[in-house]
């Protein structure tokens, strides 16, 4: 059985222009900064939100011209710039908006396209910066270049650019109306989700796929498809998803323990669980699943909407 994804991820939406051209033209992103909008992180990766919209203050209001730990992030629809700096948040002085503290982990769903798109830029690239202060070739100390967008060493001249950790995460079934789910050992009772894994040096993502589900589950994968991807700035990583075919009357082994159990579900069992909502729900069923901003979701929900 094939399938695709119903609806692209929630942190892979098409929002504000990357500009990456004013990356390089220190002019123009300078020239931009007084009538910028400014995206404020916190130290927990949370920002304002209001009505679906990611509160944008004034860059001017912070300084006359872009910090040197400032990233920019492109342009929204109106022209303006946007940058992104980690900063204590601000309440809107618009009496007539009621916003409210968000993070994309937990409240992924509360952001329209250019503020997931934003948010998720912003957190990548601050968190990055926050642990490659040193060079990783000699530990010498790096200042931001390109707007925020690589480290340069200014000394010898060697530039580093933001790092991505990918790892993948696969829906196991058996070809018909069956699928995997685990759960790991860090996780409460009744909380499954699909299968994961960083990829390794020198691996390809379909070989990771099979290497990591053998590892986790003792199972051996076939039929290894690609469905889509996601970023995931929780710090860096980016999440690529499959889908492969299992055989159910192969033993389960947890060989790593990273999963402490894991179970074949019916599609009806699916449906239910997902009926129910998330992980956050009071239901008292035996299966509660990921919540609407990990593509783990939307490939449950694709696979249960197939059959």
């Amino acid at each position: 059985m094939d399938f695709e994804l119903h609806s692209v991820p929630l942190l892979s939406r098409i929002g504000a222009d990357r500009a990456d051209q004013v990356r390089t033209d220190t002019d123009a992103a300078v020239a931009g900064w007084g009538d910028a909008a400014l995206l404020r992180l916190d130290s927990r990766n949370q920002v304002m939100v209001a009505d679906g919209r990611v509160l944008l203050g004034k860059a001017k209001d912070l300084a006359d011209k872009p910090p040197h730990d400032a990233v920019f992030l492109g342009r929204i629809e109106d022209g303006r710039h946007v940058w992104a700096v980690r900063a204590p948040l601000e309440a809107s002085d618009d009496p007539d908006l009621t916003a409210e503290v968000a993070d994309l982990r937990r409240g992924g769903q509360l952001f329209d396209d250019v503020g997931a798109q934003l948010v998720s830029a912003a957190a990548a690239l601050l968190n990055w910066h926050a642990s490659a202060r040193f060079s990783s070739v000699d530990g010498s100390p790096t200042k931001p270049i390109r707007a925020g967008w690589a480290r340069v060493n200014p000394i010898t001249g060697h530039e580093e650019f933001p790092r991505i950790d990918p790892a993948v995460i696969c829906l196991v079934h058996d070809g018909g109306d069956r699928a995997v789910l685990a759960r790991q050992t860090v996780w409460p009772e009744r909380m499954y989700s699909l299968l994961a894994g960083f990829v390794e040096a020198g691996e390809s993502f379909e070989t990771c796929v099979a290497r990591e589900i053998h590892e986790e589950i003792g199972l051996t994968v076939r039929d290894i498809r690609y469905l889509g991807s996601q970023p995931w700035p929780f710090p860096r990583s980016l999440m690529v998803g499959f889908h492969a075919v299992g055989d159910p009357d192969e033993p389960f082994a947890f060989n790593d323990g990273e999963i402490a159990e894991a179970e074949w579900f019916t599609r009806d069992e699916v449906r239910a669980a997902l009926a129910l909502g998330d992980w956050s729900s009071d239901s008292d069923s035996r299966l509660l699943l990921p919540g609407s901003v990990s593509i783990a979701r939307v490939i449950i929900e694709s696979w249960a909407q197939a059959g």
